[in-house]
């Protein structure tokens, strides 16, 4: 009786062979046949499960979002208990080049994002799905902790959703080039979201006790002025 193939594990190989490759050699000088020799399959059966070079790339990218949203689960199930900051700070530690994993999902995440603008057939694929869906989800959960007084209730949370993404997207890169250790990026992001939840603790906003500066008193309503703060803190970062 023939052996029955699975289809979908053979596809997931091909797309961890790429994610090997382009890790080593970049995303950019990645063929086909480069990715058919690391799955040690013939050209031919890449060609069948993925057609043309940029399918095989469209479902890396999808391969490495689901790799990515594996290891953010992985960092949650170790936290004490999950709460809107640490589910946080999983998504956006998580994806900081501070190991192997974090530092191909960058490295190639940021490869398939440069490629984009210059190759067409990439550009009309719907690649901007994922950051979008991220920063839904930050912006979620900032909420969420608006709504349980861990933020000020005049807070922007997209805004500071987007500040938050954009600062870990930099940090990140600034790893990868030499720029800073991983450990200096942690802190910066430590840093941030310590200012945004008041110390680093999950309890209620006191009015006053975050003010930076002489521009807000003491007296001063729960969290009242603090939105527009944190739009500039982002900024500084």
């Amino acid at each position: 009786m023939p052996k029955r193939v699975d289809h979908a594990q053979r596809r997931t190989e091909i797309a961890e062979a790429l994610v090997r490759v382009a890790g080593r050699r970049g995303l950019h000088a990645v063929g086909m046949r480069d990715v058919a020799a690391e799955a040690g399959v013939s050209l031919r059966l890449v060609q069948y499960y993925f057609e043309t070079k940029e399918k095989l790339l469209l479902f890396g990218l999808d391969h490495l979002t689901r790799s990515y949203a594996a290891r953010v689960a992985a960092h949650l199930r170790a936290a004490p208990a999950p709460t809107p900051r640490t589910r946080i700070e999983a998504l956006l530690l998580t994806a900081l080049p501070t190991d192997d994993a974090g530092r191909t999902f960058h490295h190639l995440y940021t490869s398939y994002a440069i490629l984009s603008v210059t190759d067409e057939a990439l550009a009309a694929q719907p690649f901007i799905t994922s950051p979008d869906a991220a920063e839904a989800t930050v912006t979620d959960l900032l909420r969420e902790a608006q709504h349980l007084a861990h933020l000020p209730a005049d807070l922007n949370p997209h805004l500071e959703a987007v500040t938050l993404l954009a600062m870990s997207a930099g940090l990140g890169t600034s790893v990868l080039v030499g720029q800073r250790t991983p450990e200096s990026a942690k802190a910066a992001l430590e840093h941030h979201l310590n200012r945004l939840f008041g110390g680093g603790g999950e309890g209620e906003v006191e009015g006053g006790s975050r003010e930076e500066g002489g521009s807000r008193g003491g007296s001063e309503s729960e969290g009242k002025g603090e939105g527009g703060s944190l739009g500039g803190s982002g900024r500084e970062e």
